[in-house]
């Protein structure tokens, strides 16, 4: 019997995939801008290997481990990558019979839009280096992003159909055959389906982890929409009312937990970019977020701290990150024990 775990769960470590020269992070006229996309990621990967083991997959070992003070609980590794957001290419972790085991899921650049054949490798090549020791991995030829879904830890995956049903994703499976699928490699007893909620400059096509994120077996955090004159009001409202009708397996209705709508961010180009607190990392002993310089940071920092009262809350400037299309839980991948 198979069970995905929980991100709450204890962790063995966590990955990370830093920028290098022939990622996007150094496109552009500004050779600065690799220099201050390496910022956040040096932040966050600290952050994490302050309590537990980090695995760093770069380019140059060597060029990245100087720029750290201490390189405690760091491990650097050089692996080819097309891009850094591991969350959605790492190892999935099931629980099979008892013992863990890493799944390895194709990825193929969020339904082809961005090249992604040195991504799809990492798994196994981490894997052929021995890092994982004797942790069984299982490949599967089947289209999966970590970003894409959550779980509770005990078979219920909670996610969007705009992206797992999409079809530039396994061809466009309907939710009925999505369903059996997850069956079969996670164990999924039942899934809870959001049939609305985006944000503008996701590249995902609506990544669950953008949006809404479970804190436990009973409560679901989530991102809400006040301001009417949002583009994304209509949609995030929908979302919440859905997201009311939803049960947990005792049959109890979530306890919801709004967290705040970032203050609108825009790159120089004026195309908004996609600001979420959802995109928070849990960690054995960390609850670590990302913040933008916003209004709303202190008020996502208060909720976190209600949430998390026995873990260090750790607030991390992303705004670096969403220029990309991505955030804090999109850079990284825990793998669990």
């Amino acid at each position: 019997m198979r069970r995905l775990k929980a991100e709450w769960e204890k962790q063995r470590a966590v990955l990370m995939a830093f920028p290098h020269e022939e990622t996007d992070w150094a496109r552009g006229p500004e050779a600065e801008n690799l220099e201050a996309a390496l910022s956040p990621f040096i932040r966050i990967a600290q952050a994490i290997a302050y309590g537990e083991p980090l695995y760093i997959i770069c380019r140059d070992k060597e060029s990245i481990s100087d720029r750290f003070c201490n390189t405690r609980n760091m491990s650097f590794i050089e692996i080819p990558t097309n891009d850094t957001w591991i969350r959605d290419y790492g190892y999935l972790s099931i629980e099979e019979d008892g013992e863990t085991k890493l799944l390895d899921f194709t990825f193929d650049g969020w339904g082809g839009k961005f090249d992604a054949s040195l991504d799809n490798a990492v798994n196994r090549t981490l894997h052929k280096k021995g890092y994982l020791g004797t942790t069984p991995l299982e490949s599967i030829d089947f289209v999966l992003e970590g970003g894409s879904i959550e779980t509770d830890g005990a078979g219920t995956i909670l996610t969007t159909t705009a992206c797992l049903c999409n079809p530039n994703r396994n061809g466009g499976l309907d939710k009925r055959e999505v369903k059996e699928k997850l069956r079969e490699y996670l164990g999924t007893k039942r899934v809870l389906w959001l049939d609305h909620g985006y944000l503008a400059g996701d590249d995902t096509d609506s990544h669950i982890d953008t949006l809404a994120r479970f804190i436990d077996k009973e409560t679901i955090a989530y991102v809400k929409c006040d301001d009417k004159s949002d583009e994304h009001y209509d949609a995030l409202q929908k979302m919440e009312a859905q997201l009311k009708t939803f049960r947990t397996f005792e049959g109890e209705p979530y306890r919801l937990i709004p967290l705040p709508m970032c203050e609108a961010r825009y790159d120089e180009s004026g195309r908004r970019l996609p600001a979420t607190y959802a995109n928070f990392l849990i960690t054995n002993d960390a609850l670590i977020y990302p913040t933008y310089g916003a209004p709303q940071d202190k008020e996502a920092d208060r909720i976190f701290k209600t949430l998390f009262p026995d873990r260090e809350i750790i607030p991390i400037n992303c705004n670096k990150l969403i220029e990309e299309g991505g955030s804090l839980h999109c850079s990284t991948m825990q793998i669990a024990i």
